[in-house]
């Protein structure tokens, strides 16, 4: 085919324009993030998948289309307890990730549910800018990972039979408790322990695998544990489960993106915590009234039992994680400084 000096032109004049095209395709960055609760829509749903979507949604909006966040909700992308390691290594860029469940990997991530340590929103939201929450940070900077939105959430116990309320309750019961050192609490006050992620908790129950499960509020509802049980201790006025779910990032990833692209990250991680606390506290309110709704017997513990769970966790797990290291001993003791 002959080509005419007109179109040897044009074409000359559309090359440009095509270049430019693509050179604003290559520049978009897709990041995916992975969590373990169930999916819904960013009006509607689990606030921690909620969350994760208003994330990728103001990423979109705020770089002009140069971040691209695609969510997985109920570990599609990958199994729960991978998400870690993985983002370590730079095979997952993000996940909202229950701090505990990184323990194995790095020991002072176990802090984020000891139980006691944390009884109350306010103590736990101060943690982010005391020196246990720098520390922290550091911490997980040296592992890969970088803590991108600070969100904390309370605890209760769905029990399939009896309460589990004071510390006589727990003797003989199959028990959940979510980390390590909440076991330690349990076994010492006479349960059975297992190790599941609570996605995995209605099938446990369901089987009898399992008696009572400590978890999240929002978590008690997102995996209908109300179908199942007969008892719910709340932690809406006080609980000794307190939980760190933050999102984290890999630091590979994060460092590859341009210095605006890493600020853009952190300060809609900022912006979204009050909208996380805030879907935490709702769900406190709210699983007691879908728990009473199912003919569940539902109670708040009071001060004095509190008191009883944390002289028993101060002597088991307080005292098992200090002695791991003198890092995990320094954050507890910065933690204990957060009233």
């Amino acid at each position: 085919m002959t080509l005419t000096r007109r179109a040897l032109v044009a074409s000359g004049l559309a090359a440009p324009a095509i270049l430019a095209m693509g050179l604003r395709a290559n520049a978009a960055t897709t990041l995916k993030i992975s969590h373990q609760f169930p999916g819904g829509t960013i009006d509607e749903g689990d606030f921690r998948d909620r969350m994760c979507r208003k994330f990728a949604a103001l990423a979109a909006e705020r770089s002009k289309g140069a971040l691209e966040v695609q969510v997985y909700p109920g570990s599609s992308l990958m199994k729960t307890n991978a998400q870690f390691g993985a983002m370590r290594k730079g095979a997952l860029d993000m996940s909202l990730y229950p701090s505990p469940y990184a323990g194995g990997e790095v020991a002072e991530m176990n802090i984020g549910l000891m139980p006691a340590l944390v009884s109350s929103y306010e103590q736990a939201i101060a943690w982010k800018k005391a020196p246990v929450g720098r520390k922290i940070t550091e911490i997980l900077e040296s592992k890969g990972i970088v803590l991108v939105s600070w969100v904390w959430q309370s605890g209760g116990v769905a029990s399939r039979e009896r309460p589990l309320y004071a510390p006589e309750d727990a003797k003989g019961l199959k028990v959940r408790g979510g980390s390590r050192e909440m076991d330690l609490m349990m076994k010492q006050a006479g349960a059975a322990t297992l190790s599941i992620p609570s996605s995995e908790s209605y099938a446990a129950m369901q089987t009898g695998a399992c008696d009572a499960v400590i978890t999240s509020s929002t978590s008690l509802i997102s995996f209908r544990l109300e179908e199942l049980a007969k008892s719910l201790t709340s932690g809406r006025e006080r609980s000794y489960w307190f939980m760190l779910e933050p999102i984290m990032m890999s630091k590979i990833a994060f460092d590859r993106l341009p210095k605006d692209q890493q600020d853009l990250i952190m300060a809609i991680g900022a912006e979204l915590e009050p909208f996380g606390q805030a879907g935490a506290k709702a769900d406190d309110t709210k699983v007691e009234e879908i728990f009473t709704k199912a003919g569940a017997k539902v109670q708040n513990l009071d001060e004095k039992t509190l008191g009883q769970w944390r002289d028993i966790a101060r002597e088991t797990a307080w005292k098992d994680f200090a002695g791991k290291s003198a890092s995990c001993a320094e954050l507890l003791k910065l933690a204990e400084q957060v009233s």
